[in-house]
């Protein structure tokens, strides 16, 4: 890859970064909000749970305007409304004004994955895919490794509120920087000729050495594919898991380990941290796979989705342990799994997408998929804890549906989304 499309994927990584900052800043919080406004666990597991509501509402909106106005428009638009709602975050005064702030901010991080998943495929050849949108989605591992040590840090210093206004503030730095050089590769002023002649040559998927090309779909025709539906049903057994993590680690850590709030923070970066490094490593090593195994067209990148899955489920060894270091290496090894799958199932749906026109509404509807499970996860286990006193069927129940992940994706994704495709300008839906 080379230097200058290079930034796409910094632009892309740092998004993923404060989009996911933000998402876990109630995380680390939360001991000190609940203790505030005199919250019980279920209401938390409801806390955690709100900005997914908005954020699932509005990713099929958000993935037409996404396909209509095109991604500088939109993910500015995107990271304006979350990043001024989790700013003003911090000035909430009771239960319901936290709980309007984090639907506000769901909203507006609807844009994040459609966006990405845009800009990949209008910027990175196609056989750079599995690298780029591994990198993508690093950046949401990097996020909450960043913000576990930094946020903890300034809530113990400062208070919870000062975390909120300055996690807000970070995104409209990132905006500005958006605004200034971002542009499609066919206008950038900054990439140079045969960059600019090499992305729009080797950017769509080939069969056989000749391009494939389809007319968008629309929303209904997707719908209609098998494949999509088994893309959203394994991005939901493995987001289940991220949100798991996300929302309610903090409080396992203090709660069952006794941990304080800032050795909650350094304990939770190490795993996320290590699932960035090897998540980019998987996206690696996935492209290699699928050149080796007849091109992105095959959609052999579903059998690296499988194994990623399956490495994930090491979570249910977490009730069977009690040695710290021993559940620091599952977390690790957990989140490494999770994070991959997330990036190769994505870059799995670029694989077996024809028209690029559809990119946008494809992504949303995976995510949506992956957001439904999301959104269930925070509360149900919350009602876990309180009905069983325990952490450890909200583990168990996170890997059975990792297993069950893996084999959906071996079997719902062996198409590409359309009936039948034919090379250079022509398909054929009969």
């Amino acid at each position: 890859m080379s230097y200058r499309r290079g930034w796409i994927a910094v632009f892309l990584f740092s998004l993923a970064m404060i989009n996911y900052m933000d998402r876990i800043a109630l995380s680390i919080a939360a001991a000190p909000i609940k203790t505030e406004f005199n919250l019980s666990t279920v209401s938390m597991g409801y806390l955690f749970s709100s900005f997914i509501w908005s954020y699932a509402l509005f990713l099929l909106p958000m993935g037409l305007l996404l396909d209509r106005f095109g991604t500088k428009r939109i993910a500015g638009l995107g990271i304006f409304i979350w990043s001024a709602a989790t700013a003003l975050t911090g000035f909430a005064g009771s239960f319901a004004s936290l709980l309007s702030a984090r639907l506000v901010m769901g909203s507006g991080e609807s844009c994040s994955n459609p966006v990405g998943a845009k800009v990949i495929r209008q910027w990175i050849p196609a056989g750079e895919r599995g690298l780029v949108t591994a990198l993508f989605n690093s950046g949401s591992y990097a996020g909450p490794a960043i913000c576990s040590v930094l946020l903890a840090y300034l809530v113990a210093a400062f208070g919870w509120r000062v975390s909120f206004v300055i996690a807000g503030g970070i995104g409209f730095v990132w905006l500005f920087a958006w605004l200034t050089f971002f542009n499609t590769p066919e206008k950038a002023p900054w990439l140079k000729e045969d960059e600019r002649g090499k992305i729009l040559r080797e950017r769509e998927v080939k069969v056989g050495g000749a391009v494939v090309t389809q007319p968008a779909q629309g929303l209904w025709g997707l719908l209609k594919t098998r494949t999509l539906w088994g893309l959203a049903i394994t991005q939901g057994c493995n987001v289940y898991t991220q949100y798991l993590f996300l929302t309610w680690l903090p409080s396992y850590l203090q709660a069952t380990r006794h941990l304080s709030i800032a050795k909650t923070g350094l304990f939770a970066a190490v795993p996320y941290a290590v699932s960035v490094i090897l998540c980019v490593l998987a996206g690696r090593f996935s492209d290699m796979y699928v050149k080796r195994g007849g091109g992105v067209a095959s959609g052999r990148r579903r059998n690296a989705v499988a194994l990623a899955m399956l490495t994930g489920a090491v979570i249910l060894a977490v009730p069977f342990t009690s040695n710290m270091t021993v559940l620091l290496v599952v977390f690790s090894v957990t989140l490494t799994g999770i994070a991959a799958t997330t990036s190769l199932n994505f870059a799995l749906l670029n694989d077996l997408l024809p028209s690029a026109k559809d990119v946008g509404k494809a992504m949303a509807i995976v995510v949506v998929g992956g957001n439904i499970f999301g959104m269930v996860a925070p509360i149900a286990t919350g009602y876990v804890i309180a009905e069983t006193g325990s952490y450890d069927w909200a583990f168990g129940i996170a890997g059975i549906l990792l297993v069950a992940g893996a084999v959906i994706v071996l079997t719902m994704t062996r198409h590409p989304m359309a009936r039948a495709i034919t090379p250079q300008g022509s398909a054929s839906h009969a």
